[in-house]
């Protein structure tokens, strides 16, 4: 069983890629869980260009060919969000705007970052989540990322020891996502 964390930035000088592998270096370990990370900057999808609605499922464009194959492969996803002007970023509604019953009954966690920790930006996305009929944890990790933690680079200044204070509630939605996996029979129990 593959669980996808796709990461929702796609800017430059983004922390996203930093925190989905934090995020992966600890997640717990489950015999027959595998982790992929998905980076969306990875696939140059357009502003959505199908003609005909993702819920008729005939798409037209290779892109969106491979993007739906790519979702395919996983029977459950984390998606990693900034908070970008109370909202979460266009890049990842489009991603997900491009196919429609892929996402339909995935179990789901989602996870924000930014000033106050993307909770809005969290809510947004909860919101489009169950309108796809996923089902998504309760827990929705928060992290809050500040300037003074930030590097030259914009990069988060030792990860390990500033994300500490997260790794009870990363564990607490993950237990929950596995749950939500089991009763979807998506995994064995």
């Amino acid at each position: 069983m593959k669980i996808e964390l796709i990461i929702g930035s796609t800017r430059p000088g983004r922390v996203g890629p930093q925190i989905t592998t934090w995020v992966a270096d600890n997640l717990p370990k489950k015999p027959g869980i595998e982790y992929e990370i998905v980076d969306i900057k990875d696939w140059k999808l357009p502003i959505f260009d199908e003609a005909i609605h993702p819920s008729m499922n005939q798409y037209q464009h290779k892109h969106t060919k491979a993007w739906s194959q790519k979702i395919k492969q996983a029977g459950a996803y984390i998606f990693l969000t900034p908070e970008y002007n109370a909202g979460y970023p266009a890049s990842l509604k489009n991603a997900i705007d491009y196919l429609y019953h892929e996402w339909q009954n995935k179990p789901l966690m989602i996870i924000s970052y930014g000033i106050s920790g993307g909770t809005t930006a969290s809510a947004h996305l909860r919101q489009v989540a169950e309108r796809l009929k996923m089902k998504v944890t309760t827990t929705s990790p928060a992290f809050v990322i500040d300037k003074d933690m930030s590097d030259d680079n914009g990069q988060i200044k030792d990860i390990t020891n500033t994300f500490r204070p997260y790794e009870a509630k990363l564990q607490e939605a993950t237990e929950q996502l596995f749950s939500i996996m089991a009763q979807s029979e998506t995994i064995p129990e």
